[in-house]
């Protein structure tokens, strides 16, 4: 299932310059996704995150991956678990291995390691131009 902005904004809550995403693929459902999102030079933090020298903030990169997970999760068959929010609860081994810059195009990966009572947890990472940008372990429960 390919999801553009529109469907990405019926299935996550996220708005506005916090929609991370641009697109979006389920590659199994309620298991895992993969997504794309394009850095542009009028995003709402290049001004300040360095001037003269933008990269894109450790915890926005997080967040499009977190944001990935959702889609995996939410995504899902089961009509339970379909429309409620899902919250990032933590992550694991979190390591940033290179800066993502304005014109970089990230590539966004999550697959579900584990789901119990509500929990979840997936391996995530994020990639430019295949080089691994980041990676960790993304814990998450819906709400």
């Amino acid at each position: 299932m390919k999801l553009d902005k529109a469907g990405l904004e019926q299935l996550l809550p996220h708005r506005g310059d916090m929609l991370l995403l641009d697109e979006a693929e389920v590659t199994e459902p309620g298991q895992s996704a993969c997504a794309v999102h394009e850095v542009h030079a009028d995003a709402f933090w290049v001004a300040g995150h360095f001037p003269g020298h933008p990269i894109m903030p450790g915890v926005l990169v997080a967040e499009a991956m977190a944001q990935t997970a959702a889609v995996a999760a939410l995504s899902s068959a089961d009509p339970d678990k379909q429309g409620k929010p899902v919250f990032l609860v933590g992550y694991d081994k979190l390591r940033f291995r290179r800066p993502v810059s304005v014109g970089d195009h990230i590539q966004l990966f999550a697959e579900l390691e584990r789901a119990r009572r509500g929990l979840y947890s997936f391996c995530v990472r994020a990639e430019v131009s295949g080089e691994l940008v980041a990676r960790g372990e993304l814990m998450a429960a819906q709400g």
